[in-house]
């Protein structure tokens, strides 16, 4: 089986990019991509040779320095300076899967033939990509609007032999990584450090991985609120496909039957219910899961739209004979769907803790906090607070902030999308997200195993089998910090077939 991804121009679609970082893929340009991006660079070339006008970013300073002309013989200098001037990233460290998807969809973007790169600088981001050299990349710097101007400079400058990167773990400069695979550094042409900072890789690359963890702990979320439900003795009639073929939203649709088919064949669903209804927080799981499959598909949409386009400025349109400077580095779209995701991630880790929160209230036959001798033991009692507070978190973290913006450049760049914002609060209210599912999933083991003799559907029975080796029935107090971080590892190192997720 070949172990690689060609880069081409061919729709670059969700299924496709998980199969490439799930599987480690190598990357390789395609004839195709190489005969663009060279094609594209003679012209420039070209242009340049033939005619001494100023054209933005490639014979003129930057930002609100436009104006200023700059010599031929120094734009190799003008585009390095450019480079080291912008890395002013600061803060923490992006994490190494996130820094790999900026690599390949910085890759992708170039290689539509509309930057005007040199197709050795596209080979050798090929090259750190394979060879597993991640730039070392701050999470704070990028306003989202110049394009993720200060997390590019720290991905490209290691080009040059500056900055610093990972590699086998250990931390090198960018000179030294040159050295220790005996690479020489790239000598930046005309455009080039413009068409690598310009762009929304950091935005995007953000984007994507969430959409990987957001695809994935909604899965999870259908999972352990079924087993929540059938905990809670709860009814499965609003299930029914009839409920929701009258009010058809897709994710709507996709939750009811999913719970329908985790709970075929149980005991407990199927046995006489004293009560009428269940609380909104069981019983609505369709409408309020759904809603945020829905949204996914929407971030999905925009985040493909745009990790299959050309984000850098000018664009170079050789077959035309025109040089745009425009503004497809402007990171709205991006920033509007991530705090969208944020609220739909927020809303799964919501309604979560309100089933925690009934099953520890000592409701429908349980035991208040799920354990024997309440008052000597406090049970689960405190895993509530826990993801109460979480949530509280979360509700701070999901404001968007999309509708901020800051003047930068001198006022050149007057209105900025703060996606670079939106995508860091993302990542840690989506890790939040899954800390409330697995306390949910602590608590409805707990409360399964208090149904005893009555058995849930073989398929739940199986996976709690699997999770008890890791989080074992509490009979009696005990440290459970530990029981709530084993259940975090479970469901991370959980895999989910990508024909599920997605």
């Amino acid at each position: 089986m070949d172990n690689k991804h060609y880069i081409s121009t061919k729709e670059l679609d969700l299924k496709t990019l998980y199969s490439i970082v799930s599987d480690n893929l190598q990357l390789e340009l395609s004839n195709e991509v190489k005969d663009k991006i060279t094609n594209c660079r003679n012209y420039l070339n070209e242009k340049l040779k033939s005619q001494d006008f100023p054209i933005y970013g490639i014979n003129t300073g930057f930002g609100s320095l436009y104006n200023v002309k700059i010599t031929k013989e120094n734009l190799t200098k003008l585009q390095e300076n450019l480079m080291m001037s912008h890395a002013c990233g600061t803060g923490e460290e992006v994490p190494q899967p996130i820094v790999r998807l900026m690599l390949l969809l910085k890759i992708q973007s170039l290689s539509y033939g509309h930057s005007g790169v040199q197709l050795q600088t596209v080979e050798r981001l090929v090259d750190f990509y394979n060879f597993g050299i991640y730039p070392k990349i701050f999470t704070q710097g990028s306003l989202g609007a110049s394009g993720d101007l200060a997390p590019l400079a720290h991905l490209a400058l290691p080009l040059i032999g500056k900055g610093e990167v990972f590699y086998k773990g250990k931390l090198y400069s960018g000179e030294a990584i040159l050295k220790e695979l005996n690479w020489e550094p790239i000598t930046m042409q005309s455009k080039e450090g413009l068409a690598l900072l310009n762009g929304t890789q950091f935005m995007s690359a953000y984007g994507i991985y969430l959409l990987f963890e957001s695809y994935k702990l909604s899965y999870f979320a259908d999972l352990i609120g079924s087993i929540s439900l059938d905990a809670f003795d709860g009814r499965i009639e609003p299930f029914n496909e009839l409920v929701h073929l009258v009010r058809p939203h897709n994710g709507q649709l996709k939750t009811a039957e999913r719970i329908r088919e985790f709970l075929e064949g149980s005991e407990l669903i199927q046995q006489e219910k004293i009560h009428v209804q269940d609380p909104y927080s069981f019983r609505c799981m369709p409408q309020v899961h759904g809603a945020s499959k829905d949204t996914l598909s929407f971030v999905e949409k925009t985040f493909i739209t745009e990790i299959n386009s050309v984000t850098d400025n000018p664009n170079i349109f050789s077959q035309e004979d025109e040089i745009i400077s425009g503004g497809n580095f402007h990171g709205q779209p991006l920033a509007l769907a991530l705090d969208y995701l944020k609220i739909a991630m927020a809303e799964l880790g919501n309604i979560s803790e309100r089933r925690v929160f009934q099953l520890v209230s000592g409701l429908r036959g349980l035991p208040a906090f799920l354990v024997d001798s309440p008052g000597l033991n406090s049970g689960f009692m405190i895993p509530q607070y826990t993801a109460a507070s979480i949530v509280s978190a979360n509700k701070q973290l999901a404001a968007p902030a999309s509708i901020d913006s800051i003047v930068s450049s001198n006022g050149q760049e007057d209105h900025v999308s703060m996606g670079a914002n939106a995508a860091t609060q993302a990542y840690r209210l989506i890790d939040n997200v899954k800390r409330v599912l697995a306390i949910e999933l602590f608590n409805a083991s707990q409360a399964l195993c208090l149904r005893a003799p009555l058995k849930s559907s073989g398929f739940l029975e199986s996976f709690l089998n699997v999770y008890r080796t890791e989080v074992p029935f509490v009979a009696f107090d005990r440290e459970l910090y530990i029981d709530i971080d084993n259940s975090i590892v479970f469901l991370n190192n959980l895999q989910v077939d990508s024909n599920e997720l997605f």
